[in-house]
């Protein structure tokens, strides 16, 4: 199976994984990267196990980063790229749900491979495309499956995130979760009150980014899994005024505009904090939120699309689809009225502050001044009035701003 070697991902990773094996370590490549590669997927992060423990790393490369070198895991920089490298181990206990409280360093890569969350991740490469498949994950695979390692209510219990990671292979890969392992989620599932939102929201971002979302969404449903995620806990009923034609949201910005929409007695802001979003993911949302709001009153105009960053823009169609299908935005006509825009920021204007000050000398400066630059702006960019010094004074003299 030489033409393994030739995707570039493990070509790339091929030389420190050379280099471990030529030091009498075994190692192998593990988990989502084989996954991603049986089922012809875009390979994304190389990970890779080894029997070489965290210091004999740090002797071999230098370039380590001791990331999480207390439960076996480093990351090893080469030519740019990162690697993380974990010892076979062995977890004790999960007192935290997240973490073991301990590890057992073992020098066979069976063991390793029992302690993985479910079959289709539980799968290791070596450096001629050998697979070890010591749980069926190949047959998973091929029937499309999502089943845990062993006993499931373990798997779930020692981190129930696992249970939102079902979910979420669900929407990216399209399968089906196994009878048995539904059965273990149902069991276990209250224990998700404890999980920190920070890694529900990351675990939900590759849900709705999904090529299946609706399929993922099906499980939250059905398993009553939103009884157990921020704001949903307190409103049940939201889940069922999800879009059924939803398709894949990339971003989480675009998930919280989703959820606002739900309910808009629901403010947006409550969204952004219950689910612990970054001030960048809050920006593009209410970006987003405003102009789908002027969409609803005024139609496509200019000035939603002067408000909207090119960055924006699939964000904003994507989102137009999923709450107004009818409405069918595309993306040329977005650039179309960016082209015909004649400004693109505020700072574009012929006139300024100073320039009204200069004309109303006898006015105390306040709110008023801002107030009248928001007018201006709005009215060059509707075409309503053209952006010259000239015409832009005269219309102020005309109409001169009503002030107390």
């Amino acid at each position: 199976m030489v033409i393994i070697m030739l995707a570039e991902p493990f070509q790339k990773a091929k030389p420190v994984v050379e280099k471990i094996k030529a030091h009498g370590y075994n190692v192998y490549f593990v988990g989502g990267c084989v996954r991603d590669f049986l089922l012809h997927r875009p390979i994304g992060d190389i990970d890779i196990a080894t029997s070489a423990k965290p210091i004999e790393l740090q002797n071999l490369f230098s370039s380590v980063i001791p990331v999480g070198i207390e439960h076996g895991t480093v990351i090893i920089r080469h030519q740019n790229e990162s690697y993380e490298v974990t010892t076979f181990r062995v977890d004790g206990t999960y007192t935290d749900q997240r973490h073991p409280d301990d590890v057992t360093y073992v020098d066979s890569i069976d063991k390793d491979l029992e302690r993985r969350d479910f079959t289709i991740n539980a799968l290791a490469m070596d450096l001629k495309g050998n697979i070890i498949d010591l749980f069926a994950g190949r047959s998973d695979l091929d029937n499309h499956v999502i089943r845990t390692v062993g006993n499931g209510e373990e798997r779930f219990r020692e981190d129930p995130l696992r249970i939102i990671r079902a979910l979420r292979f669900s929407s990216q890969l399209g399968f089906t979760i196994h009878p048995d392992t539904i059965e273990h989620i149902r069991k276990v599932r209250h224990e998700m009150k404890g999980l920190a939102v920070e890694r529900i929201t990351r675990e939900f971002t590759k849900l709705f980014a999904g090529d299946y979302v609706q399929h993922g969404l099906t499980y939250v449903n059905d398993l009553e899994i939103y009884k157990y995620l921020p704001v949903f806990e307190q409103h049940h009923s939201l889940i069922y005024r999800i879009p059924k034609n939803i398709k894949p949201l990339p971003f989480f910005h675009e998930v919280l505009v989703l959820f606002h929409f739900l309910d808009r007695t629901i403010p947006l802001l409550t969204w952004v904090k219950s689910w612990k979003c970054s001030n960048k993911q809050k920006n593009a949302a209410m970006n987003l939120t405003k102009q789908l709001e002027e969409l609803q009153a005024n139609d496509l105009t200019p000035w939603l699309v002067y408000q909207l960053p090119r960055a924006l823009y699939n964000s904003f169609i994507r989102l137009t689809n999923c709450l107004y299908s009818k409405k069918n935005i595309t993306i040329e006509q977005l650039l179309q009225i960016e082209q015909t825009l004649p400004i693109t920021s505020r700072s574009d204007i012929k006139l300024s502050g100073q320039d009204i000050i200069d004309l109303f000398p006898a006015f105390k400066q306040g709110p008023w001044i801002q107030q009248l630059l928001n007018k201006l702006e709005r009215k060059v960019v509707a075409g309503q009035l053209p952006n010259d010094y000239y015409k832009l004074k005269e219309w102020i003299k005309w109409n001169p701003p009503a002030i107390n």
